[in-house]
């Protein structure tokens, strides 16, 4: 049954201007450049104050003298749309009039170098063109090295590669025929590319090293070859067992393998990786134990609203009556609120950014005047949101993949938030702090026999910081440290 009646309800709305805020509160400085420019393109009541040195010297030429705004408006489609003779006047300003060079001999420039060169993939296509083979030969190299991931390892199935040389080439060829062209690939460089495991990788690299008639290097292979999975566990009691070998024997053997490259393609395509620049939103200067923080606005351009438009603006505002010139008024409105809207929310950003990095400069000063992280507090979203008077949710964009630069490094903002634990003493510290101190002790142990996490625990415990053996395999994990076995060495 359809029936019709009143309903109060209390909603709470998030205005447009707030949704822009928060976009823009989460966009690190690298990134709020490029989004300052697609917001000028997309509105042009919207400027940027670092190109007026440029349109001024051209604006005095361009405006009438006698002509109102409404006049420029007006197109009249019996004259042509251009002067040809503004693009041939010989009392054109020149180039190097519209242009300022005022930098010193002794400024600093900032330049982004840009990598370049062959990609791995290239680089053996290149290789191969130098090699005499068959139509069909050349046609399953080329197959093989489009199957070599990154790390120059051959992950695809060699049956799966007969399939696909029929479906794809209509070429019938048999396993034995890509395995010897395979053989071929692994000869290329770097050494130990084509392989289809950790093992043939490190096989191949020694094996070019063989006829260096060195001891080392026969016994690597033969513990590759016989004793690997002793060697990834590193079981080297049972390897001088079963080999029969003295320990340094040993020792000089592992020295040859741990020389080798595990993923010999990374060596060839570092050159078609992207360097990534951080650029930090904060610096904090230390001058005589005061800190000081500014904000990056080197990506930051200034903002102002169009002249054009604000006049245009005024003129359709004395002639609203007119349906065509209202309808006008309405868009540059439109445009110039939209404007408005949009450096008032930049405005905000950097005042919101400023009051939270200046707060949380505060609660661990001791850390930034010392750049020890033993002294870095337990410190929550909640902590500091308190503080400046804002939602933990504005604090979170804050700190997202945003960075510091301080006098000890530059560092995420988000790594300064960690939880707290009590030492036996009742104290509160940072579980940074915790993870430092592992890390210390695990850099500091007998490599021959390592600590394992119960040992860690006791240690910990030693010290006042009285946590669980699963929570120091937890911290361990978080710092990519190994497990003991994997951390000993002769």
């Amino acid at each position: 049954m359809l029936n019709q009646r009143l309903q109060q309800k209390l909603l709470q709305k998030l205005s447009p201007q707030q949704i822009l805020l928060m976009k823009l509160l989460q966009i690190p400085s690298i990134a709020i450049e490029q989004r300052i420019k697609q917001e000028i393109e997309e509105n042009p009541a919207l400027e940027d104050v670092g190109d007026e040195d440029q349109t001024d010297l051209t604006d005095d030429r361009d405006e009438p003298s006698d002509d109102s705004p409404e006049d420029d408006l007006e197109y009249d489609s019996k004259e042509d749309e251009f002067d040809l003779n503004d693009y041939i006047d010989d009392d054109e300003i020149p180039s190097y009039k519209l242009s300022t060079s005022n930098r010193g001999a002794d400024d600093e420039r900032k330049e982004i170098p840009f990598a370049s060169g062959l990609s791995f993939h290239d680089m053996l296509l290149t290789q191969l063109g130098l090699r005499i083979l068959s139509d069909e030969q050349k046609i399953i190299a080329e197959t093989i090295i489009g199957n070599l991931d990154d790390s120059g390892y051959l992950q695809r199935d060699i049956s799966a590669m007969v399939d696909d040389l029929a479906f794809s080439q209509n070429i019938q060829v048999n396993e034995d025929e890509i395995l010897d062209v395979l053989q071929i690939v692994q000869e290329f460089d770097p050494a130990g590319v084509g392989a289809r495991n950790l093992q043939e990788c490190l096989l191949l690299q020694l094996k070019r090293k063989k006829g260096e008639e060195s001891r080392a290097v026969e016994l690597a292979i033969l513990i590759l070859e016989n004793y690997f999975n002793e060697f990834i566990k590193k079981h080297y009691e049972k390897i001088i067992k079963k080999a029969r070998i003295a320990e340094d024997e040993l020792k000089d053997a592992l020295e040859e393998i741990l020389k080798l490259n595990p993923k010999p393609g990374n060596s060839l395509s570092e050159t078609t990786k992207t360097n990534h620049y951080v650029i930090p939103d904060f610096i904090i200067h230390n001058t005589n134990g005061d800190l000081e923080l500014s904000l990056s606005s080197r990506n930051t351009p200034e903002l102002r609203l169009s002249r054009t438009y604000m006049n245009m603006l005024e003129a359709y505002a004395e002639n609203k009556k007119d349906k065509k010139k209202k309808e006008a008024f309405m868009f540059v409105k439109q445009k110039i609120d939209s404007a408005k809207w949009f450096m008032e929310a930049i405005r905000q950003r950097q005042n919101t950014l400023f009051v939270t990095m200046n707060a949380i400069m505060e609660y661990q000063r001791e850390y930034f005047l010392s750049g020890d992280e033993t002294t870095l507090r337990p410190m929550i979203l909640k902590d500091i949101a308190e503080i400046v008077n804002l939602d933990i949710s504005t604090i979170s964009r804050v700190a997202n993949s945003k960075y510091v630069q301080t006098p000890f490094g530059t560092f995420l903002l988000k790594s300064f938030f960690s939880e707290s634990m009590q030492t036996e003493s009742g104290e509160e510290v940072s579980t940074r702090e915790i993870k430092k101190i592992l890390s210390e002790c695990i850099e500091s142990e007998n490599k021959s026999k390592p600590h394992t996490d119960e040992l860690l625990t006791s240690i910990l415990k030693e010290k006042g910081y009285n946590i669980a053996r699963r929570t120091v395999a937890k911290y361990r994990e978080q710092l990519n440290i190994p497990v003991a076995r994997l951390r000993k060495e002769l």
